[in-house]
This record gives C-alpha cells, structure tokens and sequence, in this order.
C-alpha cells in the first residue's frame, strides 16, 4: 500500500491554476518550444493543451506562454516562476506525504 497525493493551485474562485497535467503541458512546452510538439507527446489535442493554457492563464491572472512563428512558444517569466514553484511545491509535499504515511501505516498494532 502506498499514498498518491494530488497538489492542486487554484484561484480564489476554485479554477484550476496547476496540477500535474498543468506541469507536464508546461514543462514541454519549455522542452520543445511547441504546443502542437507538446499536445502529440501528451497524447492530447492541440485545442485541449491550448484550452488548459487559456484556463490557466485566466485563473493565475498572467500569460504563461508566449507564441511567435520565429522563436515558437516559449514559457513566459510568469510561467517559468509558476512551473519551477509547482514542482518544488510538489516534491515537499510528497516528502512530508511519505513521512506521514509511514509514521501512521508503518507500525505494527501493537507498537503503540
């Protein structure tokens, strides 16, 4: 048995800013400076990888991706910020998830 934590951020309102679908989009995006390259990686839609971006961009309040026919799309300030702190975000919670996890299921019932 093991813990799967979900790490969502979301707007005031509830609307998705990040979660690890986000991240991926993002992070291949700055990989291949592409969203049509990014949507066939994912196995997604070009329209649904360009409709999470719009959404994320309304919900965060900044434009996360920046498109040009001569450089491509590439992460913006913002989105590069937003990334880089999700993951670290992601990676502490998980550690803090583990730890927790095992101090409560990694005992025998006796051990109390």
């Amino acid at each position: 048995m093991k813990l799967r934590s979900i790490q969502l951020l979301v707007s005031k309102d509830g609307g998705i800013i990040m979660g690890k679908g986000r991240m991926d989009i993002l992070a291949s995006i700055d990989q291949t400076g592409s969203i049509n390259k990014t949507a066939k990686a994912l196995n997604m839609s070009y329209k649904s990888v360009w409709s999470k971006i719009k959404s994320t961009e309304k919900n965060y309040g900044e434009p996360v991706v920046v498109s040009d026919k001569i450089a491509g799309t590439r992460l913006t300030e913002a989105g590069w910020f937003l990334l880089e702190s999700y993951r670290k975000l992601n990676r502490d919670c998980m550690k803090a998830d583990d730890a927790i996890f095992d101090r409560i299921f990694n005992t025998t019932p006796n051990s109390k």
